[in-house]
């Protein structure tokens, strides 16, 4: 298993933890209780990933990137998407190319 990998289960967990919890002692449940601000925060923080990408500087994207993963973890537990789902349809796509893969969805 990666680092990332590793990480990415810890923060599973503690989202997990926070469902049901205090949106004003929480910022995790307040995204929790409200999936359409977790959504406008993941694409918050996708424009700045991008715009810390094309300023070159790696820290500062892997910061930002950092922030998506965790909103994008977020948006899912409030949608009642796991990340296994995720997994699944990753899965599904493997061994296919971008291209073929994204003309069969039309």
């Amino acid at each position: 298993m990666s680092r990332l990998s590793d990480v990415i289960a810890r923060l599973e967990a503690v989202i997990e933890s926070r469902k049901g919890g205090d949106p004003t002692q929480s910022w995790t449940a307040k995204l929790l209780a409200d999936p359409d601000l977790a959504g406008r925060k993941l694409i918050e923080e996708a424009s700045e990933a991008v715009e810390a990408a094309q300023s070159g500087d790696g820290d500062h994207l892997a910061a930002e990137a950092a922030d998506v993963l965790y909103h994008l973890l977020a948006l899912l537990a409030a949608a009642g998407v796991s990340p296994d789902e995720v997994a699944a349809k990753l899965e599904a796509r493997e061994g296919r190319s971008g291209i073929e893969e994204k003309s069969s969805r039309s």
